[in-house]
């Protein structure tokens, strides 16, 4: 498979007990991760890419990560998260998310006083749809005003589901504990 700018990705599947996510690496890691599909995977008819040793040693991560995560409990590691893709902005949203612990829950407007752009609530919100590393970029930890459930790339089931499995009731949630500011210099990714 190749991205947009012609460079090679892999797409390997992690099976869980609740379906095959299929995730997606780059040269710098992991670069996109897809929940299950109701639909079969299609078969590639291309010859397969050679995987790379890192890749190997990044799915076995990511595999473990996936299933810690998906009991609702904080991944010990995570392979390279290779967050290229997105704009600046949305890379300084993603390395937010990235603070919001498994249990918690932050508004879109709290995730916007943390990036330091108070007007961007709906920006925070283009930016967690464009999240390609779901579960591991957590941005089913952001809810809309009013601790309603808001959208979510992976569906509005998996957001509940994660979330319960976490331990978050979100019509019971009470704001959480404000995020630092991410200043765009500290923005490497």
């Amino acid at each position: 498979m190749k991205t947009n700018n012609g460079a090679h990705t892999w797409a390997l599947p992690i099976t869980t007990p609740d379906g095959e996510f299929v995730a997606h690496y780059s040269k710098q890691g992991l670069c996109g991760l897809n929940f299950p599909s109701l639909e079969k995977r299609p078969k590639s008819g291309t010859a397969a890419v050679p995987l790379p040793p890192d890749i190997h040693q990044w799915h076995a991560t990511a595999t473990t990560a996936l299933a810690r995560a998906l009991q609702g409990q904080e991944p010990e590691t995570l392979p390279p998260l290779d967050c290229s893709s997105g704009t600046e902005f949305q890379r300084r949203v993603w390395r937010v998310l990235r603070n919001i612990r498994p249990g918690q829950t932050r508004s879109y407007a709290e995730v916007a006083q943390a990036v330091g752009n108070l007007k961007a609530v709906r920006a925070i919100g283009g930016a967690c749809g464009a999240n390609p590393i779901p579960v591991f970029v957590p941005c089913h930890r952001v809810l809309a005003a009013n601790h309603r459930l808001g959208g979510f790339s992976g569906g509005l089931d998996w957001k509940r589901t994660l979330l319960a499995r976490e331990g978050v009731k979100p019509p019971t949630l009470k704001p959480g504990l404000r995020l630092p500011v991410v200043p765009p210099a500290l923005v490497r990714e």
